[in-house]
């Protein structure tokens, strides 16, 4: 498609973190962009002030004219006013999947996929390529530290980083020179049906790989791999052909040698903490020697990494207290980021604020959050995030709470937390979730004088 003939193309879900990302991208083409969102967040404001004209109505007559192009996501339900409008207007309609597809179908693309961990890896590699001679654009499922940005853009390279998306099998509209897979966990269970189907799409991912392209995915996943493609597998510290070895803490940073096929590079030191975020990187460095980068611009790079928000987001570090923000919302990610915490903070009391995401997540992996979630001391849930889902009678809250083996367990509203927080005095406290339990982060930060 000649992106270069439009004029006005508008975004139905403008606010979300991937489609604010494209809008981004075409607004650097001095194209029009404009759109709807369900509510204002901190990243419709942000696009606002880019000069990106956005509402929060349904309402036909804040479209605008000369729209010659329509982006949405599959969260817009199919009776949204304008969606309707369109379809019956004959506009040409593309989800952002397809359209990502098309911008990166004639660059070198490297593919982050994987039920966890993309956001984390996708950000890390760009930021590697980022900070060497290979540069590269990127595509991102949150904003970097770095960059304050879901969008990096680069002049001189060809290659792309893409977050490479399983939900409503987007990623399959892909085709990566490099790509990768991180884990298959079950997820998606409302889209895919059982676990069985995500790990054919996943399967599919693999054969959209261009002819001479590489696959690095996490060694020890149940994969079916064409005969006829290039792969490689990395690991935290097993035998793998990319792994780290000699993990050890100092001074509260992780340092590890890196071990490839072909040397090793020693005395890499990653100031993002989690002991998971240096597997991340592990991959993150393995696709950086693929494209090219020097071992000494990996490994000044890796250290200049400050993370993504809310991925292991320390937002509170004193004597008193240390708070967490981390969009864990499937237990295996849970699981890894309360490890982590307890890792790096021996001794000290724990307490986790979860919002479960969709009903549909909450009822198929119930047991699974329990066991996640008792790694806490104490627990704390609010009420499910229903997303684009209707409720689900039986599946609430409170049915997870009661699966929970914790004497210190609470079902509380928002409008509780800081009352909560202020009456019981954390050590250590998380806030988990991907609904709109960010909207908690600045208000704790104010209680204690952030």
């Amino acid at each position: 498609m000649d992106f270069s003939k439009l004029k006005h193309i508008y975004f139905l879900g403008i606010g979300g973190i991937g489609m604010s990302a494209i809008a981004r991208y075409f607004m650097a083409k001095g194209i029009k962009v404009s759109g709807y969102d369900k509510t204002a967040t901190h990243l419709t404001i942000q696009l606002q002030k880019e000069g990106i004209e956005i509402h929060f109505e349904e309402d036909l007559k804040l479209i605008g004219k000369d729209v010659d192009m329509v982006i949405y996501t599959p969260a817009i339900p199919f009776n949204h006013k304008e969606l309707i409008f369109f379809k019956e207007n004959n506009f040409k309609l593309y989800k952002r999947s397809e359209v990502l597809g098309l911008i990166t179908q004639n660059s070198m693309g490297i593919g982050i996929a994987g039920t966890h961990g993309k956001t984390t890896i996708s950000t890390m590699t760009a930021h590697l390529l980022k900070q060497s001679e290979v540069d590269c654009s990127a595509f991102l499922g949150g904003i970097s530290k770095n960059y304050q940005s879901n969008l990096l853009l680069s002049s001189k390279s060809e290659y792309v980083v893409i977050e490479a998306d399983e939900f409503d099998r987007s990623f399959l509209k892909l085709q990566p020179q490099i790509a990768s897979i991180s884990s298959i966990d079950a997820d998606h269970l409302d889209i895919y049906g059982d676990k069985s189907q995500l790990k054919k799409s996943f399967e599919e991912y693999i054969t959209k790989l261009k002819k001479d392209g590489i696959l690095i995915y996490k060694k020890g996943l149940d994969l079916v791999i064409p005969s006829d493609i290039k792969v490689y597998t990395y690991s935290l510290n097993d035998n793998s052909d990319f792994y780290a070895k000699n993990i050890r803490i100092v001074d509260g940073s992780y340092i590890f040698d890196f071990v490839s096929p072909d040397q090793v590079i020693k005395e890499v030191k990653i100031l993002y903490p989690g002991l998971h975020n240096i597997e991340n990187a592990v991959l993150a460095m393995s696709i950086a020697l693929f494209t090219g980068v020097k071992p000494e611009e990996i490994k000044k790079a890796i250290l200049s990494f400050e993370g993504v928000n809310r991925r292991f987001d320390i937002r509170i570090k004193s004597e008193s207290l240390i708070y967490i923000d981390d969009y864990a919302h499937h237990p295996e990610e849970l699981k890894a980021c309360i490890s982590s915490v307890r890792s790096l903070y021996i001794g000290k009391k724990i307490t986790g604020i979860f919002q479960p995401h969709l009903f549909t997540r909450t009822r198929d992996f119930s047991d699974e959050f329990a066991r996640s979630l008792e790694l806490l001391d104490t627990v704390v849930l609010l009420d499910i995030y229903p997303a684009r889902e209707l409720p689900i009678p039986g599946i609430t809250s409170q049915m997870l709470l009661d699966k929970i083996n914790k004497t210190e367990k609470f079902l509380l509203k928002k409008s509780e937390i800081l009352d909560f927080i202020e009456n019981h005095s954390p050590e250590v406290l998380l806030t988990l979730g991907a609904g709109d339990i960010d909207q908690l982060v600045e208000p704790i930060e104010n209680m204690f004088g952030i």
